[in-house]
């Protein structure tokens, strides 16, 4: 390692816990909550993950679903066909829920696995 680099961005997070270094932030899983969501939990499990205010993504969203149902194809080189509404089903669809280890999606998935055809 270079005399630049922090060593303890490269640590596990049981080191970490164990020295109980404030200075080193984890993130947790990217999971929807239980509590505080409108809907699915999308929204609030995308804000948490990342740290922001639930409203501004669900701001994003709102504008993104405007946007798409509009029927504006570009916006600054973005393609916004896949507007808000299908862009929070499949969060809703992949995201796994607080206290479980599988989406929704891969649950599905497993189940028909298990099936004879």
């Amino acid at each position: 390692m270079n005399s630049n680099t922090d060593d303890r961005l490269y640590t596990s997070h049981t080191d970490d816990a164990a020295e109980g270094d404030p200075g080193v932030r984890h993130r947790q899983p990217l999971r929807r909550p239980r509590r505080g969501r409108m809907v699915a939990g999308v929204a609030a499990g995308i804000a948490g993950y990342f740290n922001v205010d639930v409203t501004i993504v669900r701001i994003a969203f709102a504008v993104l679903t405007i946007v798409g149902i509009t029927g504006l194809p570009f916006v600054g080189g973005l393609p916004l066909y896949l507007g808000g509404i299908p862009l929070y089903l499949a969060g809703w669809l992949l995201i796994p829920e607080q206290g479980s280890e599988h989406s929704i999606a891969a649950s599905f998935l497993r189940s028909r696995q298990g099936r004879p055809r």
